[in-house]
């Protein structure tokens, strides 16, 4: 059973303990007004990590050892005093997106993923970080056509997936620039965009310039690999090689950043449609979680216990966290939402949280 519940807030990390079935109740509230912008509950250690983006300070990593009771403040990566994000524009770190263990035969190794577009590689658990040049170097990343903002001014790497069967294997999703491969621990990167539609580019069907909202695998069948997008869910059964528009056009689901897949079924996913992209809010004004049981030919529409009307929620990329038939999300209006049924029902945890950054159980 989960036992701890951690979500990251505008306003601070909200660590939940569940007391029963379905009760849970507050523990703690860390860096109490600061926006937390990541958390990542690191199972190889029991190491919780969280990031804090600083208004005046800029971004902080800090890492607990102890479940919160104490923090330690850990260097943050940096870019080289050489590094532009653009010709005569110095690459400077703006945010820390996403944190990943490296692979259970590399204990102290971490993979960060920031903004401007960088991917960084610990080797000593976050005491010091190395640019991986070989992504950052790669033809098109200072084609402003090919790598480039996505609602915000710069590009960002907000998802990072470890092969379990082989952890020189990665994948990273990079808005706006698309998927991109390694099989060699990051000597070397190929894009894997080939299906998918960039509605907004020029060329619908170019090599680099799309828009993942959010990369997932499912861990059994590793080569079944989703993807949240700016136009669209897809779906590949080939690690990439070929990706397969699997949105529903006369339903919900097409639109949204939230994205949630099943560890040993490569065929279940669940994902919480918005509008549109100058539209974010639900459809219809009405919260709901879409759930797929045959790889996305069709989708389920699941609403009990969720708001039905007058709803403004929006659940970002990484506010929705599955683990075994446990499921929880936060929105951007500070709702927190519980299941334990894979999303047939839910209960409302909060509705008086800061915008919801971060859900993962612990």
């Amino acid at each position: 059973m989960n036992r701890k519940l951690l979500v990251a807030t505008s306003k601070g990390l909200v660590v939940w303990d569940r007391k029963g079935q379905k009760e849970w109740v507050v523990r703690d509230v860390h860096f109490q007004g600061f926006p937390v912008s990541v958390i990542y509950a690191d199972t190889r250690h029991q190491v919780w990590w969280a990031g804090v983006s600083h208004r005046h300070w800029g971004q902080k990593l800090h890492r607990s050892f102890d479940e919160g009771k104490t923090w330690d403040e850990m260097p943050v990566p940096a870019y080289p005093d050489k590094a532009e994000w653009r010709p005569g524009k110095a690459a400077v770190l703006k945010k820390v997106w996403t944190i990943s263990s490296a692979g259970p035969d590399k204990p102290e190794g971490l993979w960060v993923g920031t903004e401007p577009g960088g991917l960084f590689y610990s080797n000593d658990y976050g005491q010091s970080y190395t640019l991986v040049e070989s992504l950052w170097n790669m033809p098109g990343r200072m084609d402003p056509t090919q790598w480039f903002g996505a609602g915000r001014d710069l590009p960002f790497i907000h998802s990072v997936v470890v092969d379990p069967a082989d952890s020189d294997h990665v994948y990273i999703a990079v808005s706006c620039a698309g998927i991109f491969e390694t099989t060699d621990g990051g000597a070397t990167w190929a894009a894997k965009n080939k299906g998918l539609i960039a509605a907004y580019l020029p060329d619908p069907h170019a090599e680099q310039g799309h828009d993942p909202h959010l990369l997932l695998a499912c861990t059994s069948h590793p080569n079944v690999l989703w993807q949240q997008n700016h136009c669209g869910v897809f779906r590949t059964e080939n690690g990439g090689q070929h990706w397969s528009d699997v949105s529903d056009p006369g339903g919900y689901v097409h639109y949204g950043f939230a994205l949630a897949v099943d560890e040993s079924d490569p065929l279940s996913a669940w994902v919480i449609p918005a509008m549109s992209d100058d539209q974010r809010v639900p459809p219809n004004l009405a919260l709901r979680v879409c759930r797929t049981r045959d790889g996305g030919k069709t989708w389920q529409s699941l609403t009990s216990g969720l708001p039905g009307e007058c709803c403004f929620d929006i659940v970002f990329r990484h506010a929705l966290a599955r683990q075994g038939s446990c499921m929880a999300f936060g929105s951007t209006t500070g709702n927190l939402f519980f299941s334990d049924n894979d999303g047939d029902s839910w209960t409302c945890l909060s509705h008086v949280l800061g915008r919801v950054e971060t859900v993962t159980f612990a």
